[in-house]
C-alpha cells in the first residue's frame, strides 16, 4: 500500500510515518514459491548451517510436554547460567527475544524526541530503525575501509547523544575494532551516554587483540554489551539473546521489557547451548573452512571482499549487484544484496556448508560469465 492510499498516516506518530521496515533475507519457501524452485540454497541470513546442537535438541523435546504453560517470566534459571558464564550478578542480564529486541528496549529507555544515537555507515539497520521509533535523531559518521571510524563517531557526539551504538564485530561487512582502541572510546564518552557494543558475532573472532566487552561493565556502567544465541549456537527460530550491563542499566531495561518476552523452549535451548562448547567449536571450523572456499573463489574471479571475522563475507562485484542477485535466485541461490546500507555493489554472502558455499560458487561463476 503506498501512503497516499492509508487514511490513518494523520492519526500516526510522525516518526512511524516514514520508517522503513527491517527487510529480512527472503524465505526459501518465498523463492520456491514465486520461481518454482524445489531445491535452493539460502546463504542469506548469517545462520548457523549445522543448527542447533544436540544438548539444545534434547532440552527443547523433554518440554514439549508443558507447552500449555507460561515461560518464567523473569528466566530466572537462565539469567542465573548466563552470569555464571559470564562472571557478573543476575541483576546485571536483561532477556530479549533475540538481541534485537534488546537493543529495541535500550531505545525506549533511553532515547526521546529531542535526543540523538550515533552509529556508523554500513552499520546494521536495526540501529536506525530503533532511534526512528521513539522519534530521536540518527546522527551517522562516515565509514573508515567499510568499517566504524571511532574518530568520526566521537566527532558527532554531543549534549544530545544519548545513545552510541557499535556492531563488533560489524554486520553486514564484519568489519571489527581491537581492545585498545574501543576501550579509549568508550572511556573518553560522556557518562550521560551509553554505549552499546553489539557482539552478535563475536563466537566466530580468533583475533587475538579482539575485546570481550563484558569484561568492562564494572569500569564503565554507560555500557551494554549485547549477545544472541541465534549464530554460533544455531537458535535463530527460538529469539534469544541477552543484554549484560550495570545492574542499574538492566533494572531500567527490565521495567519496560514485555511480560514472557522470551519463550520456554528459547530459555531452556539457551541453558544447554550455553554449555554445550563443542558444538561452537564445530560450528567456528565449519565457518573458517568455507570463509576459506569463498574467499579463494572471489580472489580466483579477481572480486574485491571485505575481510570479515564474522559468519558471512560481502563481495564487491564491481558493477550493481541488483541483476547479478536476480539471476542467482533464479538458480536457486538466495544471498543479500546491501544495496540499502550504502553498498550497491556488494552481495552478503554467509558461510554454509561445504556442498552450499559451492553451489553459489558455482551458480556466481555461470553469471558472471554471461
Amino acid at each position: 500500500m503506498s501512503q497516499t492510499d492509508n487514511p490513518f498516516l494523520s492519526i500516526a506518530a510522525p516518526w512511524a510515518t516514514g520508517l522503513t521496515p527491517y527487510v529480512p533475507g527472503k524465505p526459501v519457501s518465498e523463492l520456491e514459491r514465486d520461481l518454482g524452485i524445489r531445491d535452493a540454497v539460502k546463504l542469506a541470513s548469517n545462520e548457523n548451517p549445522l543448527g542447533p546442537g544436540s544438548r539444545a535438541q534434547d532440552a527443547i523435546a523433554t518440554l514439549l510436554a508443558e507447552l500449555g504453560r507460561y515461560p518464567d517470566g523473569s528466566g530466572f534459571e537462565l539469567r542465573r547460567v548466563l552470569a555464571d558464564y559470564h562472571i557478573v550478578s543476575p541483576t546485571a542480564i536483561t532477556l530479549g527475544n533475540g538481541s534485537n529486541d534488546v537493543l529495541d528496549l535500550i531505545a525506549r529507555v533511553f532515547l526521546q524526541p529531542g535526543a540523538e544515537s550515533v552509529f556508523s555507515e554500513h552499520a546494521f539497520t536495526v540501529y536506525s530503525i530503533a532511534t526512528q521509533c521513539v522519534g530521536a535523531t540518527a546522527r551517522i559518521a562516515k565509514a573508515r575501509d567499510y568499517g566504524h571510524d571511532l574518530d568520526a563517531m566521537a566527532s558527532l557526539v554531543n549534549d544530545q547523544t544519548r545513545v552510541v551504538w557499535i556492531a563488533n564485530p560489524n554486520n553486514p561487512t564484519g568489519t571489527w575494532l581491537p581492545a585498545d582502541a574501543l576501550k579509549s572510546f568508550i572511556g573518553a564518552l560522556p557518562r550521560a551516554c551509553m554505549v552499546v557494543v553489539d557482539e552478535a558475532y563475536t563466537d566466530y573472532v580468533s583475533e587475538p587483540d579482539f575485546p570481550n566487552t563484558t569484561h568492562w561493565i564494572e569500569a564503565f556502567p554507560n555500557l551494554i554489551v549485547t549477545r544472541t544465541f541465534s549464530k554460533a549456537h544455531g537458535l535463530a527460530a527460538l529469539r534469544i539473546g541477552y543484554g549484560i550491563s550495570d545492574a542499574r542499566v538492566a533494572d531500567l531495561l527490565n521495567r519496560v521489557r514485555q511480560p514472557f518476552n522470551v519463550n520456554a523452549l528459547a530459555q531452556v535451548a539457551a541453558i544447554a547451548a550455553i554449555s554445550d562448547r563443542e558444538h561452537v567449536r564445530a560450528s567456528v571450523e565449519l565457518n573458517r573452512a568455507g570463509m576459506r572456499q569463498l574467499t579463494g573463489a572471489f580472489e580466483r574471479l579477481g572480486l574485491a571482499y571485505i575481510p570479515s571475522v564474522g559468519n558471512f563475507v560481502t563481495v564487491d562485484l564491481g558493477r550493481s549487484a541488483s541483476p547479478i542477485n536476480d539471476a542467482l535466485l533464479r538458480r536457486g541461490v538466495i544471498v543479500r544484496p546491501v544495496g540499502n546500507y550504502g553498498l550497491p555493489n556488494h552481495l552478503r554472502i554467509s558461510i554454509g556448508l561445504a556442498d552450499e558455499n559451492a553451489r553459489f560458487i558455482a551458480a556466481l561463476e555461470e553469471v558472471l560469465a554471461q
